[in-house]
């Protein structure tokens, strides 16, 4: 096992890698920008060092500030936590050069990955489930045939896209050329890359993703689904597992699918694989090769600790669990609490005054603030996860409900509101959404 672990991130994600880390003995040092340095998880580390200003960019982004910090601090290995530099497979590389580990999957699987042709190339040839469309970039021409081919309304995306952007429906062929030029622009911006692809667009499909590990040795096992079908612009609000629209031979189909591909590949660390799931069939979205932010939902029903597990495989030790070894017990929810208004989602930022989280059996929150901390306004605006579990999803929903009326975040907005709405919604009692539901639901909302 490594000796100190560094935690290039911030917020409730670096506090839950430390936690891990000190279960296990491991020294810990938290790096931070300027504007974090009353964070939690600094005031908890065993060291600590400002990377930087408050900007990402010359912060949490910054990587020879990140290594330097690793020398100044004799710290033999790096967990990128999700987002920043998490899939950054440069990152990887330097700090293989520089012989510090990264607590994630090579460079190689990173990059693989990282580009959604190239992905969809290589899991179908790993015998996992893809959208009809498009083997790679395509030109206008061949866009307007493969449409024809797979039939309108065609999903055009960005390869190097992600977050929602370069990405565009067709409804007919006369929307075809305008999607493409518009996606192509985004794309360029956001991403430096114009290169686009496209797919059949499924009308009410479910989000279900498939948590994985593999040691890298050849061993992979998967830990069940979750359904991250309630979102809002492509960014998921709330996240369950298992998925109330798969029954149990579904979920191992897939499970067992996902995982051979997984071992076949050689990958190492927990990574997980998107799907849209529609009328009893799955397609692969994408695979994202690092710690999701909805990971606790599958720790709460599988008792397996992801992040101690990131730690072993990194190490060079085998998975310490067999497919054998996992079962599924109960139902576990996760909202995402953002410091953003409820109505109209605008960031909202400042100081707590008053913080107080639920607690009791199966309430867990996951959150780096604090009573009188103030939210700085440079980063993304979550600022804790409230995960619920039950022996069933009916006892899960009654244990959130009693959760989110205990939660009470004062100085800021925060998002309960709309999660008290949601879990009172018959909709979502019985399970019956899909990706669109939310967007419908606040529209509707707000011509009231």
């Amino acid at each position: 096992m490594f000796s100190k672990v560094l935690i290039a991130n911030r917020g409730e994600i670096a506090l839950r890698i430390l936690r891990a880390c000190k279960e296990l003995g491991v020294d810990t040092v938290a790096v931070h920008s300027a504007a974090d340095a009353d964070a939690m998880h600094v005031r908890l580390a065993d060291e600590s060092v400002c990377i930087g200003p408050a900007a990402a960019a010359q912060s949490y982004l910054n990587i020879p500030s990140i290594v330097s910090a690793c020398e100044i601090t004799g710290a033999d290995a790096v967990h990128p936590g999700y987002g920043f530099l998490s899939e950054n497979a440069r990152f990887a590389d330097i700090l293989g050069a520089h012989g510090i580990a990264f607590i994630g999957p090579s460079a190689e699987h990173i990059r693989l990955m990282g580009d959604k042709i190239t992905a969809k190339e290589t899991v179908k040839k790993l015998g996992i489930p893809v959208v009809p469309g498009s083997d790679g970039a395509v030109t206008a021409d061949e866009a307007a045939g493969i449409a024809a081919q797979i039939g309108y309304p065609v999903l055009v995306k960005a390869a190097a896209g992600g977050g929602g952007r370069g990405m565009k429906v067709a409804q007919t062929p006369g929307d075809l050329a305008n999607a493409l030029s518009t996606a192509r622009a985004e794309a360029k911006a956001a991403f430096g890359d114009d290169a686009m692809y496209i797919e059949k667009y499924l009308a009410h499909p479910r989000h279900i993703e498939i948590q994985v590990l593999g040691d890298g040795q050849g061993h992979a096992i998967h830990l069940g689904e979750r359904d991250c079908s309630l979102q809002r612009r492509h960014q998921k609000v709330w996240e369950e597992a298992p998925s109330p629209a798969l029954n149990d031979e579904e979920r191992t189909r897939i499970g067992n699918i996902v995982a051979k591909a997984v071992a076949d590949l050689g990958y190492s660390g927990a990574g997980t694989v998107e799907f849209l799931y529609e009328n009893g069939e799955f397609y692969f979205i994408e695979m994202n090769t690092r710690l999701q932010v909805e990971h606790p939902v599958t720790e709460a029903i599988t008792d397996i600790d992801l992040v101690v597990e990131q730690l072993r495989v990194a190490s060079g030790s085998p998975l310490s669990i067999s497919q054998d070894d996992v079962t599924f017990a109960g139902h576990a929810i996760e909202c995402r609490i953002n410091a953003e208004n409820p109505a109209t989602f605008a960031p909202s930022p400042g100081r707590i005054t008053y913080f107080h989280t639920p607690g009791g059996l199966g309430v867990r929150v996951d959150s780096g603030v604090y009573q009188g901390y103030t939210i700085p306004p440079h980063y993304d605006s979550l600022i804790g996860k409230l995960i619920v579990h039950g022996r069933t999803r009916v006892e899960c929903m009654m244990r959130l409900r009693r959760a989110l009326d205990e939660f009470v975040v004062d100085g800021i907005e925060t998002t309960i509101p709309l999660f008290r709405d949601l879990v009172a919604d018959p909709d979502i009692a019985n399970g019956m959404y899909d990706i669109r539901w939310l967007e419908d639901f606040l529209a509707k909302k707000k011509a009231e």
